[in-house]
């Protein structure tokens, strides 16, 4: 009897730490392109939503607040309703940015 191992084991051993990180990459990445996108796509465009729509309406509310008590001849509300408009914006054109550059570099890294 051969007391060598057969040469399909032999060629590239990995270690038990290498072979479950392999498994574990594998099977993140078919989660990720499985059919589960719409919903993920769906569930992003209504956190994107959301970045936009909390500060506008805490802007609008803070104008409220202060054209309340302390009235002039401004309104503050339409103008801190667009301030958060404009901050809600810069905050989702950040996130989806980021998100963009993270699917990119995951994409190079499965090419190479």
């Amino acid at each position: 009897m051969n007391d060598q191992p057969p040469k399909r084991f032999q060629k590239n051993p990995l270690t038990l730490s290498e072979h479950v990180d392999a498994k574990a990459t594998r099977k993140l990445t078919a989660r990720r392109h499985s059919t589960n996108a719409v919903w993920l796509g769906l569930g992003m465009m209504g956190l994107i939503g959301w970045s936009v729509v909390v500060p506008t309406l805490l802007g609008a509310a803070i104008g409220l607040w202060i054209d309340k008590h302390h009235p002039s001849s401004h309104a503050w509300t339409l103008a801190l309703m667009a301030a958060g408009l404009a901050i809600g914006c810069y905050n989702a054109y950040c996130w989806v940015a980021k998100e963009d550059m993270a699917m990119r570099e995951e994409q190079n890294g499965r090419d190479e």
